[in-house]
């Protein structure tokens, strides 16, 4: 695909900022190629995060000031990478780099995740201003970017969004806030050699309820299937976000987000772009009978 955020973009894009590190891209591996794109260089012991939407810009910024605040406390999560000015710009790119942590067994589990996110809602408010959870207005910024997304369905989600908001207002004025993963699964975590589980990817981090972070599982199991993940992660963090009073809202404003994570990749993702359409019209219908699939797992 061509395009300012293809594949073959963000591939040079990298070899480019590998040259300004002085460090060779030989064996690099893409690992996602989502609004971010994600490259590991395991013999430079880096990982290379490059957003693909300029809307989102400014969430880099955001990372690299949360990833030296989270090294200076210890918090669990990975860190960023030594003696590198952060964030990394290229042309109208921008990165940010990460120590590369090597693949080590056993295998993460949702209690993983439970435990993990215990100690990270219990590490407490930035001393630096974070933005409140607004999913309602990250949606609005990735329609703004969105290149062939159809008058029909921008009118749909932008309805969606205005029926929320209020909602979400609501929570953030009652709920308990404290500093949120924003994308709480088992995908965004590792476990480094010394058998601490960390979490990675932090562009949705922010203060909010903490009930977010727990929901996330229990909508994943819902829409792309699987059973018992959900109950293993409510066990292990001690609370099922199913039976909570905002469930209903938490479960919408999760797969708004799960949707609209998409539309900046529409005109450049036919695959994307079929997945996006199915996860709409099941929306439309009251559908919760089809799964989803991935997008990591249809981008291109």
């Amino acid at each position: 695909m061509s395009g300012r955020f293809s594949k073959e973009a963000v591939t040079a894009a990298m070899r480019d900022i590998a040259a300004t590190l002085d460090v060779s891209p030989e064996g690099a591996q893409l690992l996602q190629l989502t609004n971010n794109a994600v490259f590991a260089l395991p013999r430079a012991g880096i990982v290379i995060r490059i957003a693909r939407t300029h809307q989102l810009r400014g969430r880099v910024t955001k990372v690299v000031q949360l990833g030296r605040w989270f090294a200076e406390i210890d918090a669990p999560t990975i860190r960023l990478a030594r003696d590198v000015e952060q964030p990394v710009e290229f042309g109208d790119l921008v990165a940010s780099v990460w120590q590369y942590v090597p693949p080590c067994p056993p295998a993460l589990t949702v209690e993983d995740l439970g435990a993990v996110l215990r100690e990270f809602h219990a590490l407490g408010v930035t001393p630096f201003p974070l933005p409140t959870w607004d999913p309602i207005g990250d949606a609005r910024r990735r329609l703004a970017d969105a290149d062939g997304l159809s008058n029909p369905d921008r009118n749909f989600l932008v309805d969606w969004c205005d029926r929320l908001e209020p909602e979400v207002a609501a929570l953030n004025e009652h709920g308990t806030r404290t500093l949120i993963h924003g994308d709480a699964h088992v995908g965004n975590l590792l476990r480094e050699s010394s058998g601490r589980t960390v979490m990675c990817d932090f562009d949705a981090t922010c203060v909010g309820p903490w009930q977010v972070d727990l929901a996330a599982v229990a909508v994943g199991e819902a829409r792309f299937g699987g059973t018992g993940k959900h109950s293993s992660l409510a066990a292990a963090y001690g609370s099922n976000v199913v039976q909570d009073h905002w469930w209903v809202l938490l479960r919408h404003a999760r797969e708004l987000k799960m949707i609209a994570a998409a539309t900046p990749l529409l005109a450049t993702s036919p695959k994307v772009a079929d997945e996006f359409s199915k996860r709409l019209r099941t929306i439309r219908n009251g559908d919760h009978e089809t799964l989803w699939t991935p997008y990591a797992n249809l981008a291109e």
